[in-house]
């Protein structure tokens, strides 16, 4: 193999993702973890959003993670057995993918491993834990137990939630809290009919009063029940006794069931306040931790490992000076404080702090039976979206398109400078954003001309709208004006409107 040009520390879904787009970008990568091997146990992340997947096939993995996941469009929230409201999730374009499936971490990781093995830009070493990482003006060094060496020119940690050495080696804080509550997982084998495309969230449950119950559809006839449960909860107790299997009964009555999975674990909230230390980027779960209510942890780790590896690939390829991975804290480290406000905020409904909390949450239960106004009011988990670009400074502001704001839950932004270009069906049997990932593309409207060089130098691409929107749709998804071009990002996001 080449030298590797990028050292990428942890081989879960994040660090695969990184290795996969910076290969797709012809940047060498020598991929590290402490295990021995793989280890396919649990369901973990089940989630991937529709974004993800999209970033996913683009190197050849998201359409077959859809395949093989099991699709959901919609989520039903109830309190105490009586549904309180439904909703189901908007596409802001045509996107081939469904706005989330559910497929268990570990096929996702097997997945994305066989994409691995295909590549010889990628090097994936086992049983390399990592003791210390230092960097100078021309490089990082990456030292692994047993006293070894690996150079290269940047590196990307993506260790995880106990990435605590690095994090320390690198001098960044991780700061945050830790909620009392602990949270049951169990995945369990049963067939349930009716549930097995939707999410259901019960708040207060008969089963579990003064707590709550999430349920997700899993592939195989697999469903993922998450109970919250006392910090003080005993596992090993509850199986011995026969509770835990009077847990299970409780939601799914008397039929056969197998127990394929469970754990326990506590959520956390925390950051770090750097997402970049000179040559080093923190992507993931090492980066920022979120409770998964919303699906906010892998996918949003994803993104960032997107957004990483165009911008490693553009410096190290000579298109652009380092200070473009500036951008990359910038940019990720807004979206981790974001998921951290919309997570927090669904914690401090779910698990209140104090009485004065606890009589709001259930004050604000009780009017939803009723009152279709207050469903707003009930948060049982603002679902993953991507983040929008709109304060960047990769980003110029349109006048005429300002962003509104957070869009309500379901929803997404209309199309502008800064939000991630809606996918729709162009000419030669494609999708748009399949055209927008292999550097900056301007797309040039009626009467339009193209406006001064890129930003940044790599490949450019310039395409006129006529010639790939047979049927109109996507001049009407982006609402694209005479004269207009749109300037899009090698992570398809809309960096700028020209007129």
């Amino acid at each position: 193999m080449t030298e590797p040009s990028v050292v990428v520390v942890g081989n879960g879904p994040v660090g695969q993702t990184t290795a996969l787009l910076l290969a797709r970008w012809g940047v060498p990568a020598v991929l590290l973890d402490a295990r021995p091997h793989r280890d396919p146990v649990g369901s973990k992340a089940i989630c991937q959003q529709r974004d993800v997947l999209d970033v996913w096939e683009a190197v050849g993995a998201g359409a077959r993670i859809a395949a093989e996941g099991v699709t959901w469009t919609t989520a039903r929230t109830f309190y105490q057995g009586e549904e309180l409201f439904s909703y189901a999730l908007q596409d802001g374009g045509s996107s081939p993918f469904p706005p989330f499936v559910n497929i268990s971490q570990a096929r996702t990781e097997e997945i994305l491993d066989e994409r691995i093995a295909a590549e010889p830009l990628i090097d994936v070493r086992w049983n390399h834990h990592v003791t210390g990482i230092a960097q100078d003006g021309s490089g990082v060094t990456v030292t692994v137990e047993g006293g070894a060496a690996i150079r290269a020119a940047y590196a990307v940690v993506c260790a995880g939630a106990r990435g605590d050495a690095l994090r320390a080696a690198l001098g960044v804080t991780f700061d945050g809290h830790s909620f009392d509550d602990r949270f049951l997982i169990c995945d369990i084998r049963a067939d349930l009919p009716g549930w097995t495309n939707e999410r259901r969230f019960h708040f207060d449950p008969e089963w579990n009063p003064g707590r709550q119950v999430l349920i997700h559809p899993c592939p195989g006839s697999t469903f993922r029940i998450d109970w919250q449960v006392p910090g003080d909860y005993d596992l090993a107790a509850e199986t011995s006794s026969g509770a835990l299997d009077a847990r299970v009964r409780a939601i799914i009555g008397d039929r056969p069931y197998e127990i394929v999975w469970n754990s326990v674990y506590r959520f956390h909230s925390r950051a770090v306040n750097r997402m970049r230390v000179g040559r080093v980027l923190l992507a993931g779960d090492c980066a920022h931790l979120v409770s998964p209510f919303g699906a906010r942890g892998l996918n949003s780790g994803v993104a960032d490992a997107e957004n990483a590896a165009w911008k490693l690939a553009y410096v190290l390829n000579g298109w652009a000076g380092e200070d473009l991975l500036e951008t990359y804290h910038l940019e990720r480290h807004a979206a981790a404080v974001e998921n951290l406000e919309v997570t927090t905020a669904t914690m401090d409904f779910l698990v209140p702090q104090d009485e004065t909390r606890h009589a709001h949450r259930v004050a604000v239960l009780t009017r939803a039976l009723g009152d279709p106004s207050a469903h707003a009011l009930v948060d049982s988990g603002r679902l993953s979206e991507p983040f929008w670009y709109v304060s960047s400074p990769l980003t110029t502001p349109d006048p005429t398109r300002p962003f509104a704001g957070r869009p309500p839950r379901g929803h997404v932004p209309p199309p502008g400078p800064g939000v991630l270009v809606p996918d729709v069906p162009v000419a030669g049997g494609r999708h748009f954003r399949s055209l927008a990932r292999d550097g900056y593309l301007y797309l040039m409207g009626p009467g339009a001309k193209p406006p001064a060089k890129p930003p940044f130098g790599g490949p450019v691409r310039h395409l006129e709208l006529k010639d790939i929107d047979e049927h109109g749709l996507l001049a009407k998804t982006l609402s694209i004006r005479e004269n207009e071009t749109w300037i899009i990002r090698p992570d398809a996001h809309i960096s700028a409107i020209h007129s």
